[in-house]
């Protein structure tokens, strides 16, 4: 079921603000950074969709009606406000730029159970569906990566035109006997632990340190992007990222993977010291034998923000076919 409106109502009244702002502007002629000859910005519209359990999942749906859906799956513990520079780039470009917040992330509900792949995979094809797209180009970033693979796999190709994996997680993080690339499972007990003890300071340590690359030498440090990416993760539910973690570090996504039968890019940092790459984006090339994967020299694990403009561009050549 499709809503109109959502509960977080002060967020749609900035919303709405802020659109009422952006149009008393254009009328009295201020430009807001478009010219005569281009076309005016996309309109943002928010609203959420209801799921077959009950499930309230917010989702933006940015750009024109009828261009070509994108839909984009966030990173553990984020929600769709991390693909806002990726959307307002493709939607001012004539793509609809749709991203929902996860189960339990962002402003959607925060159920008990079902935080997990299967579920995350099936409210991904309740918003396709219910959004009634068709042709869809799916990207995914670390834990979304796992979201879209998933999905292929339980729900096939039908409505889809192309797939992107952004830092993903697949096809298994893990470290086990089948796959001694992956990492040990003490490095997923310590971020449960660090959760459980002080999730705040967690967060704040991750988007301070290896997320961004900001534990570096010479790394330029945006407190901006740190206490962004903590306001994130804070929003979420306590119960819902940390079942997340076993989601992302111990579900087996190579099955899934062998059934991407659509153009798929792969984008990966070698200097990712989240997901490393090699256990990861090239692991993930070798299996969808079609597959372009581009690695980018010296970018870490949030590169949809430190290396934004090369991703943008990307995206859109890719898109463009």
């Amino acid at each position: 079921m499709v809503n109109s409106t959502h509960p977080d109502q002060r967020r749609r009244n900035v919303l709405m603000s802020a659109a009422t702002a952006a149009a008393g502007a254009a009328a009295a002629g201020v430009s807001l950074g478009a010219t005569a000859a281009t076309p005016a910005a996309p309109q943002r519209a928010v609203g959420s969709v209801t799921t077959r359990d009950g499930v309230v999942l917010y989702y933006k749906d940015w750009g024109p009606k009828n261009g070509q859906p994108v839909v984009f799956s966030h990173g553990w513990p984020l929600n769709s406000d991390s693909w806002e520079s990726q959307m307002i780039f493709l939607a001012e470009r004539g793509y609809r730029c749709i991203a929902h917040d996860r189960r339990g992330h962002g402003r959607s509900t925060q159920p008990w159970d079902g935080n997990d792949m299967d579920h995350y995979a099936d409210d991904l094809a309740q918003v396709i569906e219910a959004l009634d797209l068709h042709k869809a180009v799916l990207v995914g970033f670390s834990t979304g990566g796992g979201e879209v693979a998933r999905y292929v796999g339980r729900h096939g190709t039908r409505r889809v035109a192309g797939l992107v994996l952004v830092s993903a997680v697949p096809p298994l993080m893990l470290k086990t006997a089948d796959n001694p690339g992956g990492l040990p499972r003490e490095v997923f007990d310590g971020i449960r632990a660090g959760s459980l003890s002080n999730r705040s300071q967690l967060y704040k340590d991750i988007a301070s340190g290896p997320f961004f690359g900001f534990n570096r030498s010479g790394a330029k440090v945006s407190q901006g992007l740190i206490d962004a990416w903590w306001m994130q993760g804070m929003m979420a539910g306590h119960k819902n990222t940390y079942d997340s973690i076993k989601a992302f570090s111990e579900t087996d996504f190579r099955d899934d993977l062998k059934k991407f039968d659509k153009p798929t890019l792969i984008i990966h940092g070698d200097d990712d010291q989240i997901v490393p790459v090699d256990a990861s984006g090239r692991a993930s090339a070798v299996i969808v034998k079609h597959a372009k994967l581009l690695v980018y020299p010296g970018a870490p694990h949030g590169l949809t923000d430190t290396h934004k403009d090369r991703v943008n561009n990307d995206l859109l050549a890719f898109l463009k076919g």
